[in-house]
């Protein structure tokens, strides 16, 4: 496979003191990496779609929040600015149910830590930020692995919006089962839907599948209809 995978969508650099996205709004023309280091900048990339896709923005919450904390060194003060944090980055993206429960899981891991120094704290958040990662690549892999054992190879498939690589942490969701197919040789086939009016689909979409090797034809929307009655797709994956 090529290299979709080198692009990380988020990751949390502590020696930097920021969290790492790529910018997907710049998609496809340049891949732009953005370091954000305060609430303020990690609040911005989340609300205007520099990090986006319910996962994505769920790990780039929690390395945010664990990132910010990193900086503040009175116990005392501690709980009150990590309130104070994970209210505001929820209040970036009403509708993300993973925004919310990121957040959520942060603050059950510290409030079971009452007592304990600061620098265990820091750890703490450190620690829980990676397993949410990690829980949510090993997440992924499973909708691939189940996703699969329902293809066929050589389908033709749709897809609409971006349920990819670009979207999680690792292989995406609704696209997890043509990443898993294209390591295997299924040969599929994608016809992708541009998405309007933000294009996620022609930007992002069509960008990472075609980065990884797979045979994906760009499609106006209003196409979808006529590709599926010229017999081209057997099955349609969204998420």
């Amino acid at each position: 496979m090529s290299n979709i995978f080198d692009i990380v969508t988020a990751r949390a650099d502590y020696e930097q003191g920021a969290v790492v996205i790529i910018d997907q709004t710049q998609l496809p023309g340049r891949e732009v990496y953005l370091a954000l280091k305060t609430p303020e900048e990690i609040w911005e990339a989340i609300y205007l779609l520099k990090v986006r896709g319910a996962p994505a923005i769920g790990v780039a919450a929690a390395y945010g929040i664990s990132v910010c904390m990193q900086k503040v060194n009175e116990v005392d003060d501690f709980y009150r600015e990590f309130a104070r944090v994970k209210n505001y980055l929820a209040s970036s993206r009403p509708t993300a149910v993973n925004l919310f429960t990121a957040l959520e899981r942060m603050e059950v891991a510290l409030l079971k830590c009452q007592g304990a120094g600061g620098e265990v704290l820091k750890q703490v958040l450190r620690e829980e930020a990676e397993a949410i990662r990690k829980e949510d690549a090993a997440a992924c892999r499973k909708i691939g692995e189940y996703g699969l054992s329902l293809l066929k190879p050589g389908m033709g498939l749709l897809t609409h919006c971006n349920a990819g690589h670009l979207a999680v942490s690792e292989y995406g969701t609704a696209l997890a089962p043509i990443y898993l197919g294209q390591e295997q040789g299924f040969g599929f086939s994608v016809f992708a839907d541009e998405t309007r009016p933000l294009l996620q689909g022609a930007r992002l979409t069509a960008f990472e599948l075609q980065k990884a090797g797979v045979d994906v034809t760009l499609i106006c929307d209003n196409m979808a209809s006529s590709v599926m009655k010229q017999g081209w797709v057997q099955a349609v994956l969204v998420g």
